[in-house]
C-alpha cells in the first residue's frame, strides 16, 4: 500500500530507529513508547490487521512471535518478563492498518483481567 506508514518504513523511505529486519519482518522502536522498551514487529509484507490474514499467513505471524523472543533477549526483558500486544482495527486501539505486533517490557505491566 502507497500511503501505509509502516510500508514506508519497511522501505527505507520513512525513518526508523530499527532493530531487526529480515526478508519477512521489520522491527523498529515506537516513536510514542508505553515502556521503556517498546518495539513494534511488522511483517513486510502488508496486511491490515488480523481479521485480514489467510491460512498461508499463518507461518509469518508465526515469525513474528519468534522475532519478538529473539528480541526480548537481545533487550534483556526476557527473564523478567514482556508482553505482546496486537491490536485489530479501531475499537482495539489499532491506529496503524498494517497488522503489527507491540513488544513491551522494562517495567512492571498491570495484570490484565
Amino acid at each position: 500500500m502507497s500511503d501505509c506508514i509502516f510500508c514506508k518504513i519497511v522501505k527505507g523511505e520513512i525513518p526508523s530507529t530499527n532493530v531487526y529486519k529480515d526478508e519477512q519482518v521489520t522491527a523498529f522502536r515506537d516513536i510514542n513508547p508505553a515502556a521503556p522498551t517498546h518495539i513494534l514487529i511488522v511483517p513486510n509484507r502488508h496486511i491490515d490487521s488480523v481479521n485480514m490474514m489467510i491460512p498461508e499467513d499463518e507461518p509469518l505471524v508465526g515469525r513474528l512471535f519468534s522475532v519478538a523472543r529473539q528480541l526480548a533477549e537481545k533487550e534483556g526483558i526476557a527473564e523478567d518478563g514482556y508482553r505482546l500486544v496486537v491490536n485489530t482495527n479501531a475499537g482495539a486501539g489499532q491506529t496503524v492498518f498494517h497488522l503489527h505486533m507491540h513488544l513491551l517490557g522494562g517495567r512492571q505491566m498491570r495484570a490484565l483481567g
